[in-house]
């Protein structure tokens, strides 16, 4: 299970799996990255085990045991991170239940877009995410969403990079702007600065706590 201390331990995780990585990157927007989180190299029943139990911990956290929520799993890397999510909530009892999207509409079958739970009136749905950049994946859910007789209540991601959205707004503060509903992160890239301040061993040069820096300088949204 997880300790008090799980954002250190969130930290490590994403090292350990490889998640976290440090180099050159370019995003789609066209920055180019001193670090890249991917959700992608998760890939064995332990580790996505071990990550639902960090989503689980943040959600007890933020959201609390008492609320009547669904956890909203988007296609394709929501899946698996909802379901490890409710999964590690049932370690706590408490059973929660999911639902996620087909990229495409069935037309046989059940049929329609989801598959799972059916949100009723009167629940919260909890999107799970791994990262949020420019907003674009939680505009696609909400637009899902217009489907659905329940109300989003937040979203919960992996780490908030803390970067500019479309504004100088920081992409999650737009969204609670846009939507009005808080977007939660397990961690955010400021966690991890501390945290390779004292473990520099963990970084391929010593100078990338600089350039991650030097980046948010660029890039960074705003600070209220």
């Amino acid at each position: 299970m997880i300790s008090q201390n799980y954002k250190t331990e969130f930290i490590e995780f994403l090292l350990d799996a490889g998640v976290l990585k440090f180099g050159n990157f370019i995003a789609k927007s066209g920055r180019k990255l001193p670090y890249f989180i991917n959700a992608g190299d998760i890939k064995t029943g332990k580790q996505i085990e071990r990550l639902g139990e960090f989503y689980a911990q943040c959600y007890l956290d933020k959201v609390g045991a008492e609320k009547n929520t669904v956890l909203f799993g988007p296609a394709y890397k929501g899946i698996p991170l909802s379901v490890s999510a409710a999964a590690a909530l049932a370690k706590h009892d408490i059973d929660v239940p999911f639902f996620f999207n087909r990229k495409e509409a069935k037309d046989h079958g059940e049929g329609g877009v989801f598959v799972g739970y059916t949100p009723n009136n009167g629940e919260d749905i909890i999107i799970i995410e791994d990262v949020i950049t420019a907003g674009t994946a939680i505009r696609e859910s909400m637009a899902l969403m217009q489907n659905v007789n329940a109300k989003v209540a937040g979203v919960i991601i992996m780490v908030n990079r803390m970067e500019k959205g479309k504004t100088d707004m920081g992409a999650m503060e737009e969204i609670t702007a846009e939507f009005g509903f808080p977007v939660y992160s397990i961690v955010t890239i400021y966690d991890i600065i501390d945290y390779l301040e004292t473990h520099p061993e963990r970084l391929p040069s010593p100078d990338h706590i600089d350039r991650i820096r030097e980046y948010l300088k660029e890039y960074g949204a705003k600070q209220a």
